[in-house]
């Protein structure tokens, strides 16, 4: 199989790190428990909303990104098993096609650089899954799709969801 995985959502933790900025900034106790829906901007008074859409702008934003529980043990074993790229929208913003290619060298050394794709769109990726957290990226997608859960997508419907690495080891492993 040929599988393509977005990383931020999906195996580098954006939305946590959103929420941890967000708490240091504001001197606030927002956890990912008490949001049901929604980006992370969306869960905090208004005023403070412009500072959570910076972040992604910041130096290091990408680059100190905690890995989603059990994805690096459930991704060496796919890559073991599968032809597997990640693919993942790096130039949406300024730092992050470094940081992000440093971050994979770091905590996915077994993923070479011929095995990452930075790209803008994924409807021209070519193969039989996409693992994305997003589903306008999945909708153009003409293999089968994984919507991996957030907060951000629970309102979507219609996508085989998943909610961790292990199910995935579960389907593909």
């Amino acid at each position: 199989m040929t599988i393509f995985v977005d990383m931020d959502d999906v195996l580098a933790d954006t939305y946590g790190k959103h929420i941890e900025l967000y708490n240091e900034e504001h001197k606030k106790e927002l956890s990912f428990n008490q949001i049901t829906s929604g980006e992370v901007w969306q869960n905090v008074p208004e005023i403070h909303q412009k500072s959570i859409r910076a972040h992604a702008l910041q130096p290091g934003f990408f680059r100190d990104l905690k890995p989603i529980k059990d994805c690096k043990q459930v991704m060496e074993a796919l890559c073991n098993k599968h032809e597997v790229y990640i693919a993942t929208a790096a130039t949406q913003f300024p730092n992050s096609l470094k940081e992000k290619s440093d971050w994979l060298e770091e905590h996915m050394p077994f993923i070479t650089w011929e095995y990452q794709i930075m790209c803008g769109h994924k409807f021209i990726l070519n193969g039989d899954l996409l693992i994305d957290d997003r589903s306008y990226n999945l909708d153009k997608f003409e293999g089968d799709t994984l919507l991996f859960n957030s907060p951000h997508n629970v309102n979507d419907s219609g996508y085989t969801r998943v909610s961790t690495w292990l199910e995935i080891a579960e389907r593909y492993l």
